[in-house]
């Protein structure tokens, strides 16, 4: 099974897939490097994950996309009206990438993201912990804890909890890149729902 896993970040979702060959997009060098260092088997490539969906999309049996969430997170949004950062336009990529890969992908799919301040503009497959996930399969409900951090001993125990530990890294933005991990239980819940049901019909 051809997997692309676009936005990799540090590689939570993929942690317990099994029986796959998996190509990972990922922008900044230095989260590629701590990912290849992770997933040695992976093949790992530093590119815009957007441009690589739309140039190699039909290489691929399953796509996973977790979409950048700041532009569309409650978080960001109250912190713009509270005056701490600049307010932002949503980044409609993540709309993009829906619309694209059900009009144009044959294979199986899923795009994540956070529950976003405003009303979804398409109605998401699934919602699990603090995610919304579009998908061209059904996806059964499954509860996992919510891997939001504030630093200091509570980032110790989520980084146990995803068995992920970036402590002695100089990775930037710690927090946020432990923030933004999907728990690896719930990767490997929607991957193995990707195999076991069928393809939704392509609707409008």
């Amino acid at each position: 099974m051809r997997v692309l896993n676009l936005y990799a970040g540090l590689g939570g979702n993929r942690k317990h897939w099994k029986d796959c060959e998996v190509t990972a997009v990922e922008l900044n060098e230095s989260i590629a490097a701590f990912y290849q260092g992770q997933y040695p088997q992976d093949r790992v490539i530093v590119a815009d994950a957007h441009e690589y969906l739309l140039n190699h999309y039909k290489d691929f049996d399953f796509v996973w996309s977790s979409f950048p969430c700041p532009s569309h997170s409650r978080a960001r949004f109250w912190s713009s009206k509270g005056g701490r950062y600049a307010p932002v336009f949503p980044d409609l990529g993540l709309y993009e990438e829906i619309l694209f890969l059900r009009k144009f992908y044959s294979g199986r799919w899923v795009v994540e993201n956070v529950i976003p301040y405003y009303k979804p503009l398409i109605k998401p497959t699934a919602e699990m912990s603090r995610h919304l996930f579009w998908s061209n399969f059904s996806i059964m409900p499954l509860h996992v804890k919510s891997n939001y951090v504030f630093g200091g001993d509570e980032m110790k125990e989520v980084q146990k909890d995803l068995g992920i530990d970036i402590s002695n890294t100089t990775l930037p933005n710690k927090t946020k890149l432990i923030r933004n991990c999907v728990h690896p239980d719930l990767g490997l819940h929607i991957f193995n729902e990707s195999k076991r049901v069928g393809m939704f019909e392509q609707y409008p």
